[in-house]
């Protein structure tokens, strides 16, 4: 290699340039991690990033609610067959943020129900450990086991552009940082295992936002697949940036 093709040799005009659009880079990496949780984050109706989330936007996510299941299974045992179709219609229905304590339900109301059939077990109070750990006491306890969940994978022809866009970007940056990281002074053996890994990674990534649509399996994957690819760019542009303001060895 000639000295002329080491980035520390290159004009301080040039070196100032790459410079300063490494540093955008890393500052774009930044903003995909903040963009994916903002994108994803509430596709299971709670707050923060979840596998859900994810799963729900590749993949597709039918839940069933907890409390759905645990009427269907018989719990609690002493609820009447009244106040348990009571409750099951009312799980099933559109309405189950308004007729939770609809005061025109009166004793029919759900909150009246579970204060009076589930409370001595599911209170924060309560004397069983397990039961206390999931509270009925309040609507915002309640609202976490009472909906069924539904998440639509994103649409074919949003994921076709998505995949168009991504591929084609995130290919092209990886690869000039790839040979920009291989003109520096470190080691090419050490930076070409990083390179190696981050073609994998994003050829996993990709893939499995298609593959994840037939099997959920590959959701995890693909998610370790873009964690790998970014963290593989992030260190390629540190070698970048360290070799241009680090002095060279007399």
């Amino acid at each position: 290699m000639t000295d002329s093709l080491l980035l520390r040799r290159l004009p301080v005009a040039a070196r100032v340039g790459i410079g300063g659009l490494t540093l955008v880079l890393l500052g774009g990496l930044l903003a995909s991690g903040a963009y994916l949780k903002d994108h994803h984050e509430k596709r299971d109706g709670e707050e923060g990033l979840s596998m859900t989330d994810l799963e729900g936007a590749y993949h597709g996510v039918r839940t069933t609610a907890p409390l759905v299941v645990a009427l269907e299974r018989g719990h609690p045992e002493g609820l009447s067959e009244a106040d348990r179709k009571t409750l099951s219609d009312w799980l099933a229905s559109d309405r189950i943020s308004e007729d939770y304590d609809n005061l025109d339900l009166g004793d029919s109301a759900p909150v009246e129900i579970l204060d009076m059939s589930c409370l001595e077990c599911h209170a924060r109070s309560a004397s069983d450990v397990v039961a206390r750990e999931l509270p009925l006491e309040y609507w915002d306890d309640v609202k976490k086991l009472a909906f069924s969940r539904e998440i639509e994978p994103t649409d074919t022809k949003v994921l076709l552009a998505s995949t168009h866009a991504h591929s084609l970007a995130l290919s092209v940056q990886a690869l000039m940082l790839a040979l920009l990281a291989l003109l520096t002074r470190f080691s090419r053996g050490f930076i070409s295992k990083v390179i190696g890994v981050a073609g994998v990674s994003l050829a996993v990534d990709i893939a499995g936002w298609w593959l994840a649509r037939g099997s959920a399996a590959w959701v995890p994957a693909l998610v370790a697949g873009g964690m790998l690819f970014s963290l593989t760019n992030a260190i390629l542009a540190v070698l970048i940036l360290l070799d241009l303001v680090l002095p060279e060895k007399e």
